[in-house]
């Protein structure tokens, strides 16, 4: 059994669930440590172990592509050298690149980054020992190392991330948290970390001034106890067994006082994170930056415009032009099946907005019947989408092929050619009706600075299954932050999310 099997079938914790009764503020205890996270040490565990067996194998596959060239000249002895040496140093790189620490497994990209720095140095090293020392490293066997071991090591972490987020959704591998705050701030805090269970972190207790409160709703039935004060934090984490204090903004938690719980904190193991007052910024926007001896949080422009968006319009009309020759077939004969199964055209066109306002037409195959808008407005009292949006779960409209081609999303497909024609992107925003724009009220216009996509967070976040607040928000947080890396991972996310029929309708 692999480790990571051992990791799958293990509890997360060894620790007695909390209860929920009443519980009064606790005395004050700095001294006491956090109970260590068992699953995390055994994870990291884990990494270590598959790090290592992705490099041997990319070794041993460096070393046969070397033997089997015909221009290979390097004897067996320093042949075996290199394919132990090299594995070995770059193992150590990736220790001292600290991406076994536990900050920075399971969550966010910068797991991954710190694996590519460390495969850049040690792709560095080997080049420059080889040029200073006169080496005799083979150019083939360092061209298919390097490659091949990033490669297996990104995709042995995207393995793992897959583990926690499945043990994730069953209430394992997850951090416990204590939330601290006051008023609204500390409510929403605790009930955003709730709705997002596959981030890792649990909470397990409230501290904030109005103790007489006993218990927070965090919805679904789910209720949290109040177990302090934000004078009694440190004894309140040693009570609720908690690994992280999360301290949302509040008057009472100022510069002082934050600076007097991180001392309380200190060698309990117990990490403290500071939410700040500004939300839905995307990380890529956001640094840290001292300024007069203050850390002061520096927000920068989302980029609208410049060479990163000409590189993605590029890359858009690229891929959508292969992707059409590749799927020219099977469009064809979905076009013929639509015909066939009911009557009317193939295609359906639709006026929609795109970027700065302009009204473009987009193409689809046609999954509802032909009078479909005339007996939209027969149908308002059925709609299931709260805001702009008019979905109806069991549409009577859409055809028993069209209920298909939604659930697998193939009516999609002729989008292609909008994004060909530079109407759409492949990931951004929903497109919208001007029906629904001329809805549209505050920040919510700012959906309309890029060009609408085909997908994007929205699709993978739970398609026609959001709300429209939801909706919006995600819209808003691609377009505030987009990039080519971020559009990479919602098209690999799409193909799941499609395989899966989540959420379409």
């Amino acid at each position: 059994m692999s480790l990571l099997d051992d990791l799958r079938l293990t509890p997360s914790d060894s620790r007695p669930p909390i209860p929920l009764q009443p519980i009064g503020p606790p005395a004050p205890s700095p001294l006491f440590v956090a109970p260590q996270v068992r699953w995390l040490s055994r994870y990291a565990r884990a990494l270590v172990a598959a790090d290592g067996a992705a490099l041997v194998l990319a070794s041993a596959v460096a070393v046969l592509a070397e033997l089997l060239s015909d221009s290979s000249t390097l004897r067996p002895l320093p042949l075996l050298v290199l394919a132990t040496g090299v594995p070995l140093l770059w193992w150590a790189v990736l220790a001292f690149s600290r991406v076994y620490e536990p900050r920075f497994l399971g969550e966010g990209t910068e797991e991954f980054r710190r694996v590519g720095n460390a495969s850049l140095k040690v792709g560095a090293t080997v080049a420059f020992l080889a040029y200073a020392f006169q080496l005799p490293v083979p150019r083939s066997f360092v061209a298919v190392l390097l490659p091949l071991g990033t490669v297996l090591l990104l995709l042995g972490r995207f393995a793992g991330r897959r583990v926690l987020v499945a043990g994730r959704r069953k209430g394992r591998f997850s951090r416990h948290v204590l939330v601290v705050g006051s008023g609204q701030q500390v409510t929403d805090l605790a009930r955003h970390l709730h709705s997002r269970p596959v981030a890792g972190l649990k909470v397990v207790g409230i501290c904030q001034p109005d103790v007489r409160t006993t218990h927070i709703d965090l919805g679904g039935g789910v209720r949290v106890p109040v177990v302090g004060s934000l004078q009694t934090i440190p004894g309140a984490a040693s009570m609720t067994g908690a690994d992280v204090v999360a301290v949302a903004p509040a008057p009472a938690m100022g510069a002082d006082a934050l600076r007097r719980l991180s001392y309380d904190l200190e060698g309990t193991g117990v990490d403290l994170m500071v939410a700040p007052a500004l939300t839905d910024v995307t990380g890529t926007r956001v640094s840290i930056r001292p300024v007069a001896g203050l850390p002061l949080l520096h927000v920068d422009e989302p980029e609208l415009t410049g060479a990163r968006k000409l590189v993605k319009s590029a890359f858009d009309r690229v891929l959508a032009a292969l992707a059409l020759l590749l799927l020219a077939p099977a469009l064809l004969g979905l076009a013929v099946a639509v015909r066939l199964t009911s009557p009317g055209p193939a295609f359906f066109r639709q006026e929609r907005v795109g970027r700065d306002g302009q009204v473009f037409r987009l193409w689809k195959l046609r999954s509802m019947t032909v009078d479909a808008e005339e007996r939209r407005a027969d149908l308002l009292h059925l709609n299931e989408h709260d805001g702009a949006m008019f979905k109806i779960r069991d549409d009577p409209r859409v055809t028993p092929l069209g209920r298909v081609l939604r659930a697998w999303s193939l009516d999609e497909l002729p989008q292609l050619v909008n994004v060909l024609r530079g109407d759409m992107s492949l990931v951004g925003p929903r497109p919208p009706l001007p029906d629904e724009v001329a809805t549209y009220d505050g920040h919510t216009h700012r959906r309309l600075l890029v060009k609408p996509g085909i997908t994007g967070l929205w699709q993978v976040s739970g398609r026609s299954d959001l709300s429209w607040d939801e909706t919006v928000r995600l819209d808003l947080q691609y377009v505030e932050g987009w990039s080519l890396g971020l559009d990479l991972t919602l098209l690999a996310r799409t193909v799941v999310t499609v395989l899966r029929g989540r959420g379409a309708y």
